[in-house]
This record gives structure tokens, sequence and C-alpha cells, in this order.
């Protein structure tokens, strides 16, 4: 656990003990947040038989469902099972991580891919049935020049063209997903006797001494990348301030490196590339862009510790891929399982790579 005065950071469950998982339970004097109750087994390149996987996908969610019963709200960034599960889906014998409770989730109708739109909706449905619908409504939205300025002006050398090239397909995915938001139906806020449903893109709430910021849709990863788009949230409490950052994977983008460092909490968790799609579904460029953002975070922030963990620690050469990033940030940088004083679950695993 962290401390911070009175803000209480604690990790239940994350990638480095061996789920796909994100998940954090922040106490303050005012409030208690469950931070993406989700979890999901690791991919088949991560070298443990299929039932061990499924055994620490099981113990990720009763860690889970126990931290759920002292909580008020649970906060959902988005809708990859990592980071939320169906009510159905919650096993036996777990605490229902949502009863009682207020639901702090992402807009399921605005900034979602394909994907996530009908995850959201089989999620909602299940908490509220078929009511839950209403018609579409406005989206209002900026061109990307003017919501990464940062990213957009950089020079890549010889990927410049191909960059442009990526960029415009990019823009061609979001028109078509615009039409899909802006036609239709959409879900809206709820509540049953079980539980409320609040969607906090953007959002701010002022609780006694502490409070919640949650921030636009972030791109998970790089510029429109097709998996969709995040929520961070940040908690201020008498001068004290923790960002969760849910998955911006690097951070990529320039912008959401340079909001972390004006915001200059003094704890961030922060997941990092997903290095084991190096060569697959991340080229050297976009992870040299995540590099060199942490490296800025670590030069021009306090912040410590960052517990650096999720999509990084599903392959055993994450610290040799971001050595710079661990020489310059030495004690400050470690995952959620050293904060816990075990030692990542991949590197004691034998292998014969």
């Amino acid at each position: 656990m962290i401390i911070l005065n009175e803000i209480k950071i604690k990790p239940i469950f994350f990638d480095s003990m061996g789920a796909k998982c994100s998940s954090v339970l922040i106490e303050t004097p005012d409030i208690r947040i469950l931070v993406d109750p989700g979890a999901a087994v690791m991919q088949r390149s991560y070298p443990l038989p299929s039932e061990e996987k499924e055994r620490l996908r099981n113990e990720a969610l009763k860690r889970i469902g126990t931290a759920s019963e002292s909580c008020d709200f649970v906060f959902i960034s988005h809708y990859h099972y990592d980071h939320h599960t169906l009510p159905s889906n919650i096993p036996k014998g777990v605490i229902n991580f949502y009863k009682n409770k207020t639901i702090w989730a992402k807009d399921p109708n605005r900034y979602i891919n394909h994907s996530q739109w009908q995850r959201a909706r089989n999620f909602f449905e299940e908490l509220g049935g078929e009511g839950v619908y209403t018609k579409p409504g406005k989206v209002d939205y900026k061109p990307i020049e003017e919501e990464l300025p940062i990213a957009l002006s950089k020079d890549y050398g010889d990927y410049t063209q191909r960059k442009k090239e990526l960029l415009k397909k990019g823009e061609e995915w979001f028109k078509k997903l615009l039409t899909i938001w802006q036609t239709e139906r959409w879900v809206k806020e709820f509540s049953t006797p079980e539980w409320s449903v609040e969607f906090i893109d953007g959002r701010e709430y002022n609780l006694g001494s502490t409070k919640i910021r949650f921030t636009r849709p972030l791109f998970h990863g790089i510029e429109y990348d097709r998996v969709g788009w995040v929520v961070s949230l940040v908690v201020e409490q008498n001068g004290k301030k923790f960002i969760y950052s849910s998955d911006l994977q690097g951070p990529q983008i320039e912008d959401y490196a340079e909001w972390i460092i004006e915001e200059n909490p003094d704890v961030l968790i922060l997941d990092g590339p997903a290095t084991y799609l190096f060569g697959y579904m991340m080229n050297r460029i976009n992870l040299n862009r995540a590099i060199d953002n942490m490296m800025e975070i670590l030069k021009r922030t306090k912040t410590d510790p960052i517990i650096y963990d999720h999509h990084l620690l599903r392959e055993r050469r994450y610290k040799e891929r971001l050595s710079k990033v661990y020489k310059e940030g030495k004690s400050r940088v470690l995952t959620a399982a050293e904060l816990m004083g075990k030692e990542p679950l991949i590197l004691t695993i034998h292998s014969t790579d």
C-alpha cells in the first residue's frame, strides 16, 4: 500500500502478478473507489500452463471482490475485460463488485470503438435491462490537430510519410464511428435499487476535502488506435495528488506525457508499452516514443513512486527493452508486485528462450 497523507492507494492485482489486470483500491477520509474491476488470462505466449493462467485470473477476481466490500464507488475506465467484468461472469462465491455501489463508467456512447460499444451494452443490459436505452445525443469533437498538437507536429524523419498515411486512415475510421455514435441508440445514466450508473468523461466531483477528476477520452495507445479510448483518473486531497492513467501504453502520445508532467502527481500508476507485441502490433518508432515520453516524465516530475505495470509485464525482456527508463528511474519505477515485496511473476518462470 502507498500512503499519501490521507490518501491510501492499494494495488489489488496487476499483470506483474500473473493475470491481465490493473485494479486498485483508493481510500480517502471522504471516499473509497474500486478502480477497474476486471481480469483476463494471459496471452498464449505467456509461459504458464492454461490451467495456471485461469487460476491466477480467478485469484485476481477474488481479490477484487474482497476489495469491493469496502468501497462506495466503482470506476470503469473502458470496456476491455481486464478492466471490467460482466455481473454474470463474476465467479461463484465472489462478492458482486457492483452491488450497492455508484458505478462511475466511461461514456459508452461516444469515443468508443465497435467491440467496446457492444461490450458496454452487454454490461449495462445486465445491470438495468432493455430500459437503459434512449435516443442518440450530440457528439462534440475537435480535429486531432487541436487535441494532440505536440504529437501531430512531431518530425518522424523517414517515417513521416507513412505516419501521414496512417493518420488519414485513422480519420476515416473515426468518421465511420462518428456515424454510429450519432445514429444508434444510446445507453442512459440510470439507477436501480441495487446500483446507480454515471458516465464520467471530463467530469469533476468534490467530496469533502477530496477532489476527483476524470479526463476526456484518451487514445488507448497511439493516435486513432483501433482498440479505442480510455478515461484517466486524478485524486487530490490536502495538497497530495494521485493519477491512475488506465491504458495509455507508455504513454506513447507526447501530449499525454505533457499532461502528466503538468499535473506532477505524487504517485502515478502508468501502464507501460506492450513490448510483448513488439514487431507485431508495435513498431520501433512507437516503442521509442513511449521510452522518450517516460524519460521526460522522470526528468520533469517529482513523482515517486511510479507503478509501471500492466501491458509491460507480459514478457520477460521488458527491462531490457526499456533499459533507459530503468536506468533513469532507478527505485522510482517499480511494478505492483515489487511494491508488495515480490518479484514479478514473469521473471520467476523458467524459460528456454
